[in-house]
């Protein structure tokens, strides 16, 4: 039986492979592989879609946090508020910044950070809340920036995960003080590579990230602080320039794709996402829950059916970060997600035939 995957980008690349091999070729004949018209293109672009002033590249998510952090002036000894319930680059960007990660609780029914679980996990050392837009959805911002600026704390959006999502009719990324994001290839804006960038409406914030991204020089070879060598490729930024028009169709076939599981998965014994009220979600993941996960999923791959589980281990949980004194029950909606949660088959180019072929394997393994 044919293989599905829960990701692939094959048969999107054999769909625009002139196209991208045409912008990779321009990289290479123009004589500039670094910061050059390319990567300021894109970054323009891509801020322009979200509705923020500026965008600066940078060489992947994790580091783009980092950064983010750093031009606020957040270092050691200072507090940053967000989630058990991410990828690992979340939490370890944190750290690499000097941070102690704060983690509180999420909502059971969107795995979204529990806005109302905020206020009591501030003290006086936080200088920051760091929400995730997990699984191309928004966290409810509009309290939540309430509670940041009662408090004058910075707020920094992670967006690696919602291009395109929606919050009241803003952008993902369009309402923190500084928003993240990464393109590494399985987003809904996915490079053929690793690659990053940092979003924000403060001019001066722009003017110091790109110092960071560049070693803290503003000139070649001499650094007016310390930084890092994290810049955007040119043939990556041109690659997400050709695909970057393409988005709101990549969106609409994610949003096809997560119709076509509820509606046929409905009543089969699957918790199903929700779509919050509020905004728009651009389904990166279509994330369900079943007490029996594991069985269902060695059964699916009995079938050459393979899905996965975005996240099976909760970050406080793991041993690079015990020595941040968090313990197994401190956090029981995302300690219990984890145990049941797998996310489906979901990207573009996926067809209907084979959406109907998985569905029909996973009812056949309820």
């Amino acid at each position: 039986m044919e293989k599905i995957n829960v990701w692939g980008y094959l048969k999107e690349y054999e769909a625009t492979k002139e196209e991208l091999l045409k912008a990779v070729t321009e990289v290479f004949e123009s004589g500039t592989l670094i910061l050059g018209q390319k990567g300021r293109d894109f970054e323009q672009a891509y801020s322009d879609y979200i509705g923020v002033k500026y965008g600066v590249g940078c060489d992947n998510g994790t580091n783009a946090i980092t950064l983010a952090l750093r031009a606020l002036g957040i270092s050691d000894g200072d507090e940053v508020i967000t989630v058990s319930n991410t990828a690992i680059p979340t939490v370890s960007a944190i750290v690499t910044a000097g941070a102690t990660p704060v983690f509180v609780d999420i909502d059971p029914n969107t795995y979204l950070m529990d806005v109302t679980k905020v206020e009591a996990a501030i003290t006086p050392r936080t200088k920051a809340i760091l929400p995730v837009h997990l699984y191309g959805q928004c966290v409810d911002m509009d309290p939540l920036l309430d509670i940041a600026r009662k408090h004058r704390l910075s707020v920094v959006e992670d967006c690696a995960q919602a291009h395109g999502a929606e919050y009241k009719g803003r952008k993902a990324g369009s309402m923190g003080d500084i928003s993240t994001t990464s393109f590494y290839p399985t987003k809904i804006l996915g490079a053929y590579g690793d690659g990053g960038m940092i979003n924000t409406n403060d001019e001066e914030i722009a003017r110091r990230l790109r110092r960071l991204r560049f070693y803290g020089a503003e000139k070649t070879y001499y650094a007016m602080e310390h930084g890092y060598n994290s810049r955007l490729d040119e043939i990556q930024a041109a690659i997400l320039l050709t695909k970057l028009p393409k988005i709101e169709r990549y969106i609409s076939r994610r949003r096809e794709i997560a119709a076509m599981y509820q509606e046929r998965l409905a009543g089969s014994g699957l918790i199903l996402p929700e779509e919050a009220s509020y905004g728009r979600h651009a389904y990166y993941l279509y994330v369900v829950r079943h007490p029996n996960r594991d069985e269902i999923i060695r059964r699916l791959h009995e079938n050459n059916i393979h899905v996965n589980i975005s996240y099976p281990w909760p970050i406080h949980t793991m041993k690079a970060y015990e020595y941040l004194g968090w313990k197994a029950g401190d956090l029981p909606e995302t300690e219990a997600a984890a145990k049941e949660i797998f996310s489906l088959p979901m990207y573009p180019s996926l067809t209907d035939q084979e959406v109907h072929r998985f569905i029909k394997a996973l009812i056949a393994c309820l």
